[in-house]
């Protein structure tokens, strides 16, 4: 077909896969589209499941009905027990494991980043956005400047692979362009895409379309990094760099310590498969989901699963039954993971209750202001039952934990609150180096020379006082 032509109606095999599914109305604006709305349009249609949308819509009419399979009866479950980072007679000994790990190459990472900034106002994705206190450094700068930082100690790159969407594929690809990787080799990033799964309107189980040419669909979640890795090869990508155990983290936690040798240790010295961190919640109300075990199985529950009952109750010494918060930095075995891809019922579907824009049948773009759809997500913590050993490492949250969650002015995970995190992060281990700051003084630790207080050893003397504000440089450098 002639470039300029436009085809005159969908591939026949589409067609008929649409009309059997009962979604003729996602071609109701076809004669609208020139070639190119029409040739994206039949892209994004060839890439639904037709064959599994009857189940995703048996989920729909499950949940729409109330019949959903209720949770799963936690009467039982315990918090497992947790090694706490920092602290006890083994921390040596993993630390010197996670090390010699990092300096022999054994470990890569996973960087979640499917998110856009909409949220926090600002377009493209949300790694772009800039939290640094003085530097204005990106999320990006300051998560691939922690891995320039562990090569600079242990002498390896880390193989990282950054999970993107269809929504932040093209700008992630072109910030490490522009910003030429933030200094990592690029022959040791993989750049690879998650799957989109369709919105269903909560009533019909219909498809929406979110324009003219274009279906409402969404990021099928942080689990979606198992199936797209296996999809694109990433698991063989990472064998081939000698990668034996993978660290996770997501993109809006500048804090991560997914890298941090004594972490990794921990996961090495216990011969776990599944190991992930955890901060111990205080109040009920965090939005942090749980790890429990029952039995010998382990899991993870949301914080909107947990019944509040059973997130209000509290031990004998008045702290929180259930208290080990997941905040989304694990480690795997790179053979679990690729067990677990292999395995189909792995990673269950979510669904999530949401406000969907869709045209209606004239065209006009509905924005709903109430919830009128189901959107559907994989959690990559469901394959945790699957995993034959798991270890539990407690972090302090001012340690690892300030996620980007919120526009500014927001209570709580706005960017006010985590550069607040990241000045306080730095004041503590210039504190521990013999650096004081003066109360009120700005500082930040560059992610890029600065893991912890031993780069900040030949920064400057001991007993220096910090009196105006200061990007502080690690190895001397100022």
């Amino acid at each position: 077909m002639n470039a300029t032509q436009q085809p005159t109606s969908p591939p026949p095999a589409l067609a008929a896969a649409i009309a059997r599914a009962g979604q003729g109305h996602v071609l109701r604006f076809w004669e609208r589209l020139d070639a190119s709305g029409r040739a994206g349009l039949v892209r994004q249609l060839e890439s639904i499941d037709w064959s599994g949308l009857p189940r995703l819509q048996a989920l729909v009419a499950e949940r729409r009905d109330g019949i959903a399979a209720a949770s799963d009866d936690l009467a039982d479950a315990v918090t497992p027990p947790c090694v706490r980072l920092g602290a006890g007679g083994d921390r040596d000994t993993a630390e010197r494991l996670g090390e010699q790990a990092l300096a022999a190459g054994r470990i890569g990472a996973v960087l979640v980043a499917g998110g856009q900034g909409s949220r926090l106002g600002c377009e493209g994705p949300k790694g772009l956005y800039r939290v640094g206190p003085i530097s204005d450094a990106s999320l990006f700068e300051l998560l691939l400047g922690g891995l320039l930082a562990v090569r600079r100690r242990h002498g390896r790159d880390v193989p990282l692979a950054i999970m993107t969407s269809a929504a932040t594929d093209a700008g992630t690809r072109a910030f490490l362009a522009a910003h030429e990787y933030c200094g990592l080799d690029p022959r040791l990033v993989l750049v690879f895409q998650q799957a989109e799964l369709p919105a269903l309107e909560a009533s019909s189980g219909d498809l929406l379309l979110d324009g003219p040419g274009r279906l409402a669909t969404a990021p099928d979640g942080h689990g979606g990094m198992l199936v797209a890795l296996r999809t694109c090869g990433g698991l063989e990508w990472f064998a081939r760099h000698g990668v034996e155990h993978v660290a996770t983290f997501q993109v809006d936690n500048p804090l991560a310590l997914p890298l941090h040798a004594e972490f990794l240790g921990h996961h090495l010295r216990s011969a776990a498969e599944f190991t992930t961190q955890v901060i111990r919640k205080q109040e009920p109300g965090e939005r942090v989901g749980v790890v429990v075990r029952r039995g010998d199985s382990h899991q993870v529950v949301e914080y909107s699963d947990l019944p509040p009952a059973l997130a209000a109750a509290r031990d004998a010494d008045g702290g929180l039954r259930f208290h080990a918060g997941s905040i989304a930095v694990h480690a795997f075995a790179l053979a679990f993971l690729e067990r677990a891809a292999a395995e189909p019922t792995a990673l269950p579907l979510h669904l999530a209750f949401k406000a969907v824009p869709f045209l209606d049948a004239a065209g006009d773009r509905i924005v709903p202001g109430r919830p009128n759809a189901f959107k559907f997500e994989r959690f990559i913590f469901d394959i945790m039952p699957l995993a034959r050993r798991i270890c539990v490492v407690e972090i302090e949250a001012a340690a690892g934990f300030a996620p980007l969650k919120n526009p500014p002015g927001a209570a709580a995970d706005a960017p006010e609150h985590v550069r607040a995190a990241l000045v306080a992060r730095a004041r503590t281990l210039l504190a521990r180096a013999g650096i004081d700051v003066a109360p009120g003084v700005t500082v930040e630790l560059d992610a890029a020379t600065v893991i912890d207080e031993r780069d900040l050893a030949g920064a400057m003397p001991a007993g220096t006082r910090i009196d105006e504000p200061r990007l502080v440089r690690g190895g001397g450098s100022r």
